[in-house]
């Protein structure tokens, strides 16, 4: 099975919409959506319009911004431009998409045999999973090889194997415009696609991967979009303007 995988578009419609364009020749059947569809962005049901239109072609876990801005739960544990944003959000969804983000389960969730999917990580949906400490933790807790997890807008993959008889981790940085990661099957591996509509890595390009689970092959892609479009959007929709202009640093 290939999997088109996406995350954390944050209702930047530019940014998808560039990543369903370069995606569209590239063989897959299923998506995986790894968490936070909506929050900071001004399109947030036509990025949810999209996914609900895939039906059964589709695998979601909620995000935390989707939990809150679905008003399943508070925005105070946010910063005062993503509160303002849940806010607006909240405001602005139709009765349809709003019924359907309440409807994502938590991650994680199995997909298929060696592979789950979750949005901070399998422990807890809203933890960042920066630091080997935090990556060690996860291994030993789960038995699924291919993890795949967003939430830190940061292409990375941690891997797990042994060495010498001891368990070695390593952390990869995933950069450029293509990247290949043949995966080993004594290994075990955590890996963030980075994120479709908010990239944080000082990249502006729109992030996401395709993964071939019979293969154990991940590729992964950076996709310039219409930043100028998504940034001018919100300024107009009277959310913070920050929150646009970050877009044009991946900050």
């Amino acid at each position: 099975m290939r999997y088109l995988v996406l995350s954390d578009i944050h209702a930047n419609y530019q940014g998808l919409e560039a990543v369903l364009r370069h995606a569209r020749r590239k063989r897959f059947q299923r998506i995986l959506f790894l968490g936070d569809a909506v929050g900071y962005g001004a399109s947030p049901n036509r990025v949810l319009d999209w996914l609900r239109s895939l039906g059964g072609r589709v695998t979601c876990v909620r995000g935390n911004h989707d939990r809150v801005c679905c008003g399943l739960d508070s925005a105070e544990y946010f910063n005062r431009y993503a509160q303002q944003a849940a806010r607006w959000t909240l405001d602005h969804l139709n009765s349809a998409n709003l019924a359907y983000l309440r409807s994502w389960p938590t991650g994680p969730k199995v997909v298929e045999n060696g592979l789950m999917v979750c949005h901070g990580s399998p422990l807890d949906e809203d933890e960042y999973l920066f630091s080997a400490g935090e990556a060690k933790a996860v291994f030993g807790a789960v038995s699924e090889h291919v993890v795949l997890f967003g939430h830190t807008h940061v292409p990375l993959a941690f891997v797990s194997q042994q060495v010498d008889g001891r368990r070695v981790l390593r952390t990869l940085l995933i950069s450029g415009a293509r990247t290949v990661l043949d995966l080993d099957p004594g290994h075990a591996y955590l890996i963030n696609p980075g994120s479709v509509g908010q990239p944080r890595d000082r990249d502006p390009r729109a992030a996401y991967a395709i993964y071939d689970h019979d293969k154990r092959r991940l590729y992964h892609y950076r996709v310039p979009y219409k930043v100028e479009e998504a940034r001018r959007r919100i300024h107009q929709a009277g959310l913070p303007p920050v929150l646009g202009d970050r877009l044009v640093y991946g900050a």
